[in-house]
């Protein structure tokens, strides 16, 4: 089963715009989160066609199963 952290960050033109993390360090601590999307934001080493980084607003675990069929 694969895991994928997804940080949610609201930019300053209103959209939402996310970053995946492969492979999450678990337990997700929900503080170390919240701090690390806060410094991405500080840093404002990203960019994003939405606009500039300006507020965290979650995060999630996303888990896929994938079966594959051999044809």
């Amino acid at each position: 089963m694969a895991k994928t952290l997804e940080l949610v960050f609201l930019t300053e033109t209103g959209a939402t715009s996310s970053i995946m993390v492969d492979f999450p360090k678990e337990p997700v601590n929900p503080v170390e989160v919240k701090a690390a999307m806060d410094a991405i934001i500080t840093s404002d080493a990203f960019f994003s066609t939405k606009g500039k980084l300006v507020e965290s607003k979650g995060a999630k675990i996303i888990e896929r199963n994938v079966t594959e069929y051999e044809l």
